[in-house]
């Protein structure tokens, strides 16, 4: 028996070559809509002392920015909308599959693989910009030269294989959640998911934090370059 997780969108009938696109791009879609959506409430009516909406995204906002502060100074602001955005992202398409009835995008390597690719341009892109491309790759071959031909082949590596950490340990972690959560709701639909739901929705704001926080370490680390980093 073939069990695949029950999703509104996977009613409309299309070609069993366009059945898993479609899922995927319009839970994405929905995803996108609803971070615009709250965007606009917390923006609507803005007031000195915040609440609602307008709360939970100033504190949320808050704690973006004291993480930067933390991992790259006081030059991170520069970095705060990126970093930011990624978080409302990843945390929208990581918890809307709880929802019965919808599918995380997360839960497509496709997604994840992408978010991870942005991230890893971006931020050699930034070492290569406030270093020069000398110093930047300069940096790749440690401090002792005796060693750099061996240096230079591993960290080359090094930084490849984050695009994998990034990108599996997402799509790992929430598709994992989704069957779990599929093979509840199918056994005992009314009583077993329920504490299931809090402890899943936990590790989906959990697995949102560690991207954004692996995301500012590879920033931090592309633009402070010194002999002892």
């Amino acid at each position: 028996m073939n069990l695949e997780i029950f999703t509104f969108f996977g009613l409309i009938h299309v070609s069993e070559e366009a059945h898993h696109a479609l899922i995927y791009l319009t839970h994405l879609a929905l995803a996108i809509v609803i971070i615009l959506v709250l965007t606009k409430l917390a923006t609507r009516n803005m007031t000195l002392v915040p609440r609602g909406v307008q709360n939970v995204m100033e504190m949320y906002l808050s704690g973006v920015d004291s993480m930067m502060k933390d991992v790259i100074g006081a030059e991170g602001r520069k970095y705060f909308p990126l970093i930011a955005t990624i978080g409302l992202f990843v945390a929208l398409a990581n918890v809307i599959g709880i929802v019965p009835g919808f599918e995380s995008p997360s839960g497509s390597l496709d997604f994840t693989l992408a978010l991870a690719l942005v991230v890893f341009v971006f931020y050699n892109f930034e070492g290569i910009r406030r270093n020069g491309v000398i110093k930047y790759f300069a940096h790749f071959m440690g401090p002792v030269p005796l060693l750099a031909p061996l240096m230079f082949p591993i960290e080359v590596v090094s930084h490849i294989s984050r695009i994998v950490s990034l990108s599996f340990r997402l799509f790992g972690n929430i598709k994992g959640d989704d069957l779990f959560l599929m093979v509840l709701l199918f056994l005992a639909p009314y009583v077993a998911p329920l504490p299931a739901f809090a402890l899943l929705s936990f590790m989906a704001l959990l697995q949102t934090f560690i991207f954004m926080m692996l995301t500012t370490v590879y920033i931090a680390g592309a633009i402070h370059i010194s002999d002892d980093h």
